[in-house]
């Protein structure tokens, strides 16, 4: 029952450090965020209110993270924590955010309003 638990142990001990490895990889990574939050600024949303990404919340916790975006802009009332992967309907909501989360609930990607 021990040997059981310690690889139960072990396995979330690995996957949660290959969530950090896979963020902090390499520049390649870096270089496609900064692509990606370019593309965003280049075509404001000019319906929606407020900040609408977070590129600084990457790699913390889920509810530190919705935290900050229910603090930085008062029109969001829709926080989702949602696992990274999960099938999320594709519809645009200003008041919405999604924070893609690993199992241990920390945010793997950057939340954007959607």
């Amino acid at each position: 029952m021990e040997s059981k638990f310690a690889h139960i142990i072990v396995f979330f001990l690995l996957a949660f450090s290959f969530e950090i490895l896979k963020a902090q990889s390499d520049g390649l990574d870096f270089i496609k965020l900064l692509k990606e939050l370019k593309s965003v600024e280049s075509k404001p949303n000019l319906e929606c209110q407020g900040k609408s990404i977070w590129p600084e919340l990457i790699g913390v916790p889920a509810q530190y993270a919705k935290g900050i975006i229910e603090k930085e802009n008062s029109f969001i009332t829709d926080v989702e924590i949602v696992l990274n992967g999960s099938p999320v309907t594709a519809d645009f909501s200003c008041n919405r955010v999604r924070i893609a989360v690993n199992i241990l609930d920390y945010a793997v990607s950057m939340p954007v309003i959607g």
